[in-house]
């Protein structure tokens, strides 16, 4: 049995007339999707040709890794019209979406049983012909007449679907309803085991996000959620779920959870920002992370609600310490960002004596495996070692370092940017790990960019570690 649990995220299809993206914000939106490790992107299909043309063609190039999915209609011209569009992605999907219940059928598809069966084979089979990677989503299947969803399902896959999606669009089931019915339907519809078993939810009950876990124990192998849900399941949350429970279903996912905060943070203050709404803390003290801005006129009040704003709490010790570590940057300096500003308080603040000592790292890494890294630390006459794998090696690096230690820390920001120019160029790297509701910052400097981001993990590990023995 495939034991890797496939994320569609919809965001892009479940937006809300609130929550309406720019062409620009959909594209940027798409791209930090494809870095989160999302296996399907899935987008809007054409209504406007010229101009959903564009936005699909756009989005297609952009994205480097991910399935890019659209939907076509019950009909020959819609999968011309989105395949000529689509075709340029490195992995590109055709949905076919159907309505499988008698309601949906008659009100929205005009058809009577017999004709939505060939309809759905007819599109199926013409999609297979432009590519492989098709799906046949049964949209309201929960409301459907059961015989009638058995031969939607055998006519879909016998067409050439690859992957057969089961909807409970009214989001009226509750979780083990929800599993019971994709058992149920596995055990009418033998040919499923033939291909890969989709589930989404609508969260009308707020159980969406349960209802995807039953769904996996159920065997689906892959589900539709959001980053930014709305009235639908949450990506952050089953994902969460999954990488945290995967080994108890025999499961994992190719979702890159130590990412998945930072960028879903990032994916919110695009629907903020067109929305016209502050975030919180922007509201609070006009000094977000992304537009902070300062120089060596700037008071050392003004400094430090900056390091505030990017979230650190300074001790008086500490914030001397940083005041005293910008004066001699700024002076050298028209400008410093809150990137640079990070980087200054993980260097300068809470200086401690190191409880963990870097003994040894070895990083294995290519295009064709997971990363792996072992690490062996030194605690007082103790030796520690960690082996993990990793979505690359700077993600099995940390996850190695965790498993030396013991403990499992919130990673809240990652940095990397060149100090030096050239082949040689020294690299810097700023690490923020969250430990009982606040941050510790820690900084790293090599030519071996690994080495620098362990050292910058370790920098803040040290920090928690003496904070901790403080308070015992």
């Amino acid at each position: 049995m495939d034991r890797e649990v496939r994320i569609a995220d919809i965001t892009l299809k479940r937006q809300g007339n609130e929550n309406a993206l720019s062409f620009k914000e959909k594209l940027e939106l798409s791209k930090l999707l494809d870095r989160m490790g999302a296996s399907v992107i899935e987008i809007e299909g054409v209504e406007n040709p010229k101009v959903d043309s564009l936005r699909i063609k756009s989005i297609a190039a952009a994205v480097k890794n991910s399935a890019v999915a659209v939907p076509v209609k019950l009909e020959k011209e819609s999968v011309d019209a989105v395949w000529n569009a689509l075709s340029g992605a490195r992995n590109p999907r055709l949905q076919v979406p159907a309505a499988v219940s008698p309601m949906q059928m008659e009100y929205i598809f005009h058809k009577k049983p017999a004709a939505m069966l060939e309809a759905i084979a007819q599109t199926v089979r013409y999609c297979a012909e432009k590519t492989e990677n098709v799906e046949f989503i049964a949209d309201d299947a929960a409301r459907s007449d059961e015989r009638f969803l058995y031969d939607a399902l055998n006519a879909a896959i016998e067409a050439g679907a690859k992957t057969v999606t089961l909807c409970n669009a009214a989001g009226n089931m509750l979780p083990e309803e929800f599993g019971a019915f994709l058992e149920k339907v596995k055990e009418n519809v033998p040919a499923l085991s033939n291909v890969t078993l989709g589930a989404a939810c609508d969260n009308t009950l707020s159980m969406a996000d349960a209802c995807l876990v039953a769904a996996v124990r159920a065997g689906a192998r892959e589900l539709k959620a959001a980053a930014h849900p709305y009235k639908t399941a949450s990506l952050q949350n089953v994902s969460k779920v999954l990488s945290d429970r995967g080994e108890t279903f025999g499961i994992f996912t190719g979702v890159r959870t130590v990412e998945l905060k930072r960028l879903t943070r990032q994916i919110e203050s695009i629907f903020r920002g067109e929305k016209g709404k502050a975030a919180p803390e922007e509201a609070a003290g006009k000094e977000s992370a992304e537009n902070l801005v300062l120089s060596q006129h700037d008071e050392k009040e003004a400094v430090l609600k900056a390091a505030a704003a990017i979230g650190y709490e300074l001790s008086e010790e500490d914030g001397d310490a940083v005041w005293a570590a910008f004066q001699e940057i700024a002076a050298r300096r028209e400008q410093i960002d809150a990137r640079e500003l990070d980087a200054i308080v993980a260097a300068a603040a809470m200086q401690v004596p190191p409880t963990y000592l870097l003994k040894t790292y070895v990083i294995t890494a290519g295009n064709t495996a997971k990363s792996m890294a072992t690490v062996r630390l030194t605690r007082e006459d103790e030796e520690l070692e960690g082996v993990a794998l990793g979505d690359g090696p700077i993600d099995a690096a940390f996850m190695a370092l965790e498993q030396a230690v013991g403990c499992h820390y919130e990673l809240d920001e990652f940095q990397v940017r060149a100090v030096t120019e050239g082949r040689g160029a020294m690299g810097e790297t700023v690490v923020r790990l969250a430990s009982g509701g606040k941050l510790y910052g820690g900084r790293g400097i090599s030519t071996d960019i690994v080495g620098a981001s362990i050292g910058a993990y370790l920098s803040a590990l040290n920090k928690i570690a003496f904070e901790e023995a403080q308070n015992e």
